[in-house]
């Protein structure tokens, strides 16, 4: 049975175009090609990259944080409540009005009291602003010496210049060193992704985020097995100019206006990694400057090269050579899954830009925004009447005296 399921697994005409056969990839007079044993190497060192990215976290992105003066947010601790805790745990974070009231009958707190605890309980659960910060260093760190080593594979080949020589020759075509460990290093770091999502900071995109790095990582494998070697390398140096700014320009953090100061590095209007740094460490204006970039990087390179060169070459060329065959047409499809993805994101990034463009209050879209506590507020209007500027107003609309 595994035998049969391995033998149409590997059938030559899914993989290679017609007339080739797995003999033709064989290692001979010098040449080098890629193998589907190569991969294994890939999934221990993603673990490795988990165990790098725990120290990198521990030794360089928490002092890098306080050298930035990254400031925790002092979160108020709701009040252990046995029948508040069940609900929240076993039937929704959200409880509606009719809940609320039929939750405050049974722990015998008030409405207000409730709501008040839910607040706080689901500022409890988000992750803060350390761990941000932490995360969006280890991803900028990775990306862009991935960038740049990805340069460095590709900038000198003539397929950067001509992207008609990706396919010269296909798929007799041996595979380089640096071509070999661009290929393992990404593709260990993408498996690292999908190992640690669960634990990451979790966005509104989480679902996005999850379909990205399997299609990112099928892509990956299967180029790799076909031998779309100068392809991958390609597709991979051009998502990594972008991915590094991302994590310096936005990131989750509370909502800023334009005219305050420094942000957090995501994008206060959506944050590359390195303005997600930017913004947590409250350097406003270095993160607005560099979401500007990053909007203008992504949507060249997503939106125009990416369709317009690269998936024209993907598309277009190869039918030159040879007939279309599934591996062919799973590729592309491929690539448009991605392709969504990114027109998905660059609509938010289009929203955040429209937002800084007019002065309103910028944020990453895909994050969950921490819920004021209102408590001390809510007991001295209880106690008092409503506030003005924070201070309670008497009845004869004189403040009281402090």
């Amino acid at each position: 049975m595994f035998q049969t399921l391995y033998s149409y697994f590997w059938w030559e005409r899914l993989w290679l175009p017609a007339n080739l056969t797995w003999a033709d990839l064989e290692d001979r007079d010098g040449r080098v090609y890629a193998k589907a044993s190569d991969l294994y190497i890939t999934l221990p060192l993603a673990f490795l990259f988990l165990v790098v990215r725990h120290l990198f976290e521990t030794y360089v992105a928490t002092p890098l944080a306080r050298l930035l003066n990254v400031k925790e947010k002092v979160r108020l601790k709701a009040t252990p409540n046995a029948v508040l805790e069940k609900f929240y745990a076993a039937t929704t974070k959200h409880p509606k009005q009719a809940d609320v009231e039929m939750l405050s009958k049974k722990s015998g707190c008030t409405v207000r009291q409730v709501e008040r605890w839910f607040r706080r309980r689901r500022n409890q659960d988000r992750p803060s602003l350390l761990k941000k910060f932490r995360e969006a260093s280890w991803r900028f760190t990775f990306y862009l010496i991935a960038f740049i080593a990805g340069m460095a594979v590709i900038v000198d080949k003539p397929w950067f210049y001509d992207l008609r020589e990706v396919w010269k020759g296909y798929p007799i075509q041996s595979m380089l060193p640096s071509q070999y460990w661009y290929y393992m290093i990404e593709l260990s770091f993408y498996w690292s992704l999908l190992f640690s999502i669960a634990s990451d900071v979790k966005r509104k995109d989480f679902k996005e985020q999850i379909i990205h790095h399997v299609a990112t990582i099928i892509l990956i494998s299967f180029s790799w097995f076909a031998n779309y070697i100068r392809a991958g390398t390609l597709i991979m140096a051009l998502h990594d100019s972008s991915d590094y700014l991302l994590e310096v320009g936005v990131s989750p953090s509370p909502a800023v206006t334009t005219s305050s100061p420094v942000p957090h590095p995501q994008l206060t209007p959506l944050p590359p990694q390195s303005a997600k740094m930017f913004n947590y460490a409250g350097w406003r204006n270095t993160c607005n400057n560099i979401f500007i970039v990053f909007a203008a990087v992504f949507i060249i390179t997503r939106l125009v090269i990416l369709p317009f060169w690269i998936m024209h070459c993907t598309v277009v060329y190869p039918l030159d050579l040879y007939p279309a065959f599934f591996g062919y047409y799973f590729f592309n499809f491929m690539m448009v899954v991605l392709q969504s993805l990114h027109i998905f994101w660059a609509y938010l990034i289009i929203r955040m830009a429209q937002k800084f463009i007019t002065g309103k209050v910028v944020e990453d879209e895909r994050s969950d925004r921490e819920e004021t506590d209102n408590s001390e507020e809510e007991e001295e209007v209880a106690k008092n009447g409503p506030l003005s500027n924070g201070h309670p107003v008497l009845n004869n609309n004189h403040r009281k005296t402090d």
